[in-house]
């Protein structure tokens, strides 16, 4: 059982809101409970001492709560407390104490081993999938270099082949050229030995009707007119492999000697005119006005003449229906 002791007690403030002259005021009588006991046990539990609910607060702090509501509070925490004692004292008073304890699980040797065998084995693993990936990138990287390598080498043959196939053009084209060269050079000598032979019988002198036979200096011209044929016009050209219309005649004029204007119109105003039915190996044909032709070529006899006559044909020998000309001109 809870028993308490209840006392009259007096309390003086000192120094609150009061001068240091002022005399302490007087305080009115507060209750206090000065000791909460235990039924059979005189030791003191609890001791609350409750102030005056008229205690003048200062003004900074916070308002001190009533004596009755202080009061209840101390109540109750008595009554908790007193609580717990008596259910404390209500326990076995011999109770023994604990002996028993409970040993952890210990690692023997057994399992030591083990979970050293099992590190062991888990850090060889990741060592082997390491090297194993190590590996992986060395042969990729050795694949990419001899992709690499194989591509380059390829372009490499490719280009070799190809500057070889055009040397070999080349060669065939310069062969050929050679070998044309070569036979025109011939035909070259051919005619002119032949208008040798028939100048010495002649006297020297000219023909003075178209027999298809050149003589004399004729022959000659006519000779080289006939070995450029087959090639190329250019316009401008004089030669050697590539020719314009009046650079053709200028040329093959000049192997007997007479050296004739450049240009076209300039060539048909020289020597006299002749007609187209009294024409003469050697004679200059020309097409348009004889002052102002456009177009000139050699007659050669037997109703042909050589002529370098336009990019598509080059230098062609031809019949004098193929392309009649205007009018015809004799230098020699």
């Amino acid at each position: 059982m809870i028993t308490g002791l209840i006392a009259p007690a007096r309390f003086v403030r000192y120094g609150v809101n009061k001068g240091p002259t002022e005399p302490d005021s007087p305080n009115p009588p507060a209750t206090v409970a000065q000791h909460t006991f235990l039924d059979g046990n005189r030791a003191a539990l609890i001791a609350v001492v409750l102030m005056s609910h008229t205690a003048h607060i200062p003004s900074h702090r916070k308002p001190r709560r009533s004596a009755s509501k202080l009061a209840l509070r101390a109540g109750v925490a008595g009554g908790v407390l007193g609580t717990i004692a008596v259910a404390g004292a209500a326990g076995p008073a011999n109770a023994e104490p604990v002996t028993e304890t409970i040993e952890m699980p210990t690692l023997n040797a057994d399992l030591s081993a083990d979970l050293s065998s099992a590190v062991a084995a888990s850090a060889e693993a990741t060592q082997q999938i390491a090297l194993d990936q190590e590996l992986q990138a060395q042969e990729d990287a050795a694949a990419a270099k001899a992709a690499k390598d194989a591509k380059k080498a390829k372009a490499e043959a490719e280009r070799k082949a190809e500057a070889e196939e055009a040397e070999r053009k080349a060669e065939a084209k310069a062969q050929a050229e050679a070998a044309e060269r070569a036979s025109r050079s011939a035909e070259r000598t051919t005619l002119s030995a032949s208008a040798g032979s028939s100048s010495d019988e002649d006297g020297g002198g000219s023909s003075s009707y178209d027999s298809g036979q050149a003589t004399g200096s004729a022959a000659a011209i006519v000779a080289f007119a006939r070995a450029q044929v087959g090639d190329a016009y250019v316009m401008g050209s004089t030669g050697p492999n590539s020719w314009d219309c009046s650079g053709l005649v200028q040329a093959a004029y000049r192997q007997a000697g007479i050296e004739l204007p450049r240009v076209s119109g300039d060539q048909s105003s020289r020597g006299t005119s002749v007609s187209l039915d009294n024409l003469q190996p050697g004679d200059i044909l020309y097409w348009g006005s004889r002052s102002n032709s456009y177009h000139v070529a050699i007659y050669v006899g037997g109703g042909m003449f050589v002529g370098a006559q336009n990019p598509g044909t080059g230098v062609v020998e031809r019949s004098l229906d193929y392309d009649m000309p205007s009018g015809a001109v004799r230098v020699l």
